[in-house]
C-alpha cells in the first residue's frame, strides 16, 4: 500500500515510519525539509520524500495522485494559545484539500482523548481538527490517546524532570485528575495495525494502557520505578497561570507547551470510546512496566525521537535551512583556530559530544547561570539536554541550541541559538587539514537587534574571552592524557 505520512520527522512519526517499511508498505514522507531526516541506510531506498509546508496550499499541488492511505500526526502545541488553534484548523484544511485530490482512501489521526463536555483549547482544537479530516473523501480513522509514555516522549521527559529534581513537591490540584497513560509501544501497534481495517473506517477510538492513575500516582510509580522516595503536597490556590510558571521554571518545557498541558490536565483522559483491542488485539504494558522500557532505552543510547526535536518546541518557525548560512554583515563574530595533533576523528567525537550530560567543557557552571537566566524569561533554558549522548542529527535540539548541520564527514557542526537574546547568535566547530596539520575553528556569531544588541555582546565580552578559549582546548584535549596539544590561534 502506498502511504502518504505527515509528520514524520515527529515523536511519533520517526518511530512508525520504520515500522510502516518492515510492514511491506510504499511510503512517501510529507515534511518541510527531508534533511531534518536521518534514516538507516537500508530504509533510504525504500522512502521517497515530498517537500511542502502544510501552511502553503500551493506547495501541495504535486502530492502523488496514487496514494491509497494516509497518517496526520501534526499539531501545533508549541505555538502561542493565540495561534495553534488556528494553525490546526488551517494546517487540517490545506492537507484535506490536497489529499481529496489523490486516490486515498483512509485517513488515521492521532488525537487526543476529549470527552468531557469543557475542554482545553488545546484539546478543543485537536477534536476540531477531526471535524475538518472528517470532510475529506477520504474514510477517518482517528485514534485519541491519553499520555503518551516513552523514551524522549514530552509527557515522559517533563515527569522524569518533576521526580528527578524534586524531592518534596508543593503542586497544583491538576495533580488530583485521572488519567489513563499508554506505552509508545502499544500507540505504534494501534497506529500501524489499524490502516486498511475496513471496519475501522468512520470511527473514533479511544486507546489506553490498562491502569487508570492520577497524576500524583503517576509521579509516585515513576518514582518508585527510580528509586526515590518523593513527597507530593498539592495545593489549591496554584492558578493554571502560576502552574504553568512552575512546569516550566521545573522541568525542560517552554512555557506555551506548559501552559497547553496544564489547560489540559483539568480533563480526565479515560478510555471510553473502546473496540479498538477487537481489531488491532495487543497485551497492554502497564505505565510502570512503559517506564522501565522508557529507561532501558535511555540506557541502551536509543532514543529513537524526542519531542524537543520538532519545531513545535522551536523558537525558529521558518524553514530550518535559512539559518545554514551564517550571516557576516552587522554582525560580532568571535573566531578561533587551533592546530592539533591527536587523531582527527578523537577530537571530532568530542565536538559530537558536547552538551547535555558533558556540558560545555569549560566553565560548566557559567552556561548554567546561563541556562537559568533564559528561563526566567521565558526561555528554554537547559534541561532540554541532547536526544543521544554521541549522536547528532539536522533539527536536534543541544541544551539551548538547535542544531542546523551535523556533517562528520566534512567535520562541521553548525547550532544556532534558541535562547532568549537581543539578536540572533549561530556557534560552528570545524575540522580541517591546514599543512598537513589538523586544524580546529570556532566561530561565534551574533546578530544584534538594535542598541540592546550591541550593548549585550559588549557586556558578555570578558566572558566569552575565557570560555571560548577554554573550550575549544578542552574540546582537543579531553580524554586524551598528553596536556596542551592545541595550539590557540
Amino acid at each position: 500500500m502506498k502511504i502518504l505520512l505527515t509528520g514524520a520527522n515527529g515523536y511519533i512519526g520517526r518511530r512508525l515510519l520504520p515500522i510502516l517499511v518492515m510492514q511491506g508498505h510504499e511510503l512517501v514522507c510529507l515534511v518541510r525539509d527531508k534533511r531534518r531526516i536521518e534514516l538507516e541506510e537500508k530504509l533510504i531506498d525504500k522512502v521517497q520524500f515530498f517537500e511542502a509546508d502544510l501552511l502553503k496550499p500551493e506547495q501541495l499541488q504535486d502530492l502523488p495522485k496514487d496514494i491509497e492511505a494516509s497518517y496526520y500526526l501534526v499539531h501545533s502545541l508549541g505555538s502561542s494559545s493565540n495561534e495553534f488553534q488556528q494553525m490546526e484548523k488551517d494546517t487540517a484544511s490545506n492537507y484535506v484539500e490536497a489529499l481529496n485530490t489523490t486516490n486515498c482512501k483512509q485517513i488515521i489521526y492521532l488525537s487526543g482523548i476529549s470527552n468531557d463536555h469543557s475542554l482545553s483549547k488545546h484539546l478543543s482544537s485537536r477534536k476540531n481538527a477531526e471535524g475538518i479530516l472528517a470532510s475529506a473523501k477520504a474514510e477517518l480513522t482517528v485514534l485519541r490517546a491519553a499520555i503518551i509514555i516513552g523514551s524522549g516522549g514530552a509527557s515522559f521527559e517533563i515527569i522524569r524532570d518533576l521526580v528527578e529534581k524534586l524531592p518534596v513537591m508543593v503542586a497544583p490540584k491538576w495533580l488530583r485528575t485521572r488519567c489513563q497513560p499508554i506505552a509508545v509501544r502499544n500507540v505504534i501497534n494501534y497506529l500501524s495495525g489499524i490502516i486498511g481495517k475496513n471496519e475501522s473506517y468512520g470511527k473514533t477510538y479511544d486507546i489506553g494502557g490498562p491502569d487508570i492513575l492520577t497524576y500524583k500516582e503517576m509521579l509516585l510509580i515513576f518514582a518508585k520505578v527510580r528509586g526515590l522516595k518523593r513527597y507530593i503536597i498539592t495545593l489549591p490556590v496554584l492558578t493554571p497561570r502560576l502552574s504553568s510558571y512552575w512546569l516550566h521554571f521545573v522541568t525542560a518545557t517552554s512555557y506555551k507547551i506548559a501552559s497547553s498541558l496544564v489547560s489540559s490536565m483539568k480533563n480526565e483522559v479515560i478510555v471510553q470510546n473502546k473496540g479498538i483491542e477487537n481489531i488491532v488485539p495487543q497485551e497492554l504494558i502497564p505505565y510502570s512496566e512503559a517506564v522501565k522500557m522508557a529507561f532501558d532505552r535511555i540506557a541502551q543510547n536509543e532514543v529513537v525521537s524526542s519531542w524537543k526535536d520538532a519545531f513545535a518546541s522551536s523558537k525558529i518557525n521558518t524553514e530550518l535551512m535559512e539559518f545554514v548560512q551564517v550571516p557576516t554583515y552587522g554582525c560580532f563574530v568571535d573566531k578561533r583556530t587551533a592546530t592539533f595533533r591527536r587523531q582527527r576523528s578523537e577530537v571530532l567525537q568530542n565536538i559530537w559530544e558536547i552538551g547535555g550530560d558533558r556540558g560545555w567543557y569549560y566553565w560548566n557552571f557559567l552556561w548554567k547561570i546561563r541556562g537559568y537566566l533564559d528561563k526566567a524569561v521565558g526561555g528554554v533554558g537547559l534541561r532540554r539536554g541532547r536526544r543521544s549522548p554521541d549522536q547528532l542529527v539536522v533539527g536536534d535540539s543541544l541544551d539551548f541550541w538547535r542544531v542546523l548541520v551535523a556533517d562528520k564527514q566534512e567535520g562541521r557542526l553548525l547550532l544556532y541559538a534558541e535562547m532568549r537574546l537581543p539578536g540572533e547568535a549561530w556557534l560552528e566547530f570545524k575540522i580541517t587539514k591546514d599543512n598537513e596539520e589538523n586544524k580546529l575553528t570556532q566561530t561565534a556569531t551574533f546578530r544584534p537587534h538594535g542598541l540592546f544588541g550591541r550593548l549585550y555582546w559588549y557586556s558578555v565580552f570578558i566572558f566569552h574571552e575565557f570560555i571560548f578559549k577554554g573550550m575549544m582546548n578542552r574540546i582537543i584535549n579531553h580524554g586524551e592524557n598528553e596536556k596542551d596539544s592545541a595550539v590557540v590561534v
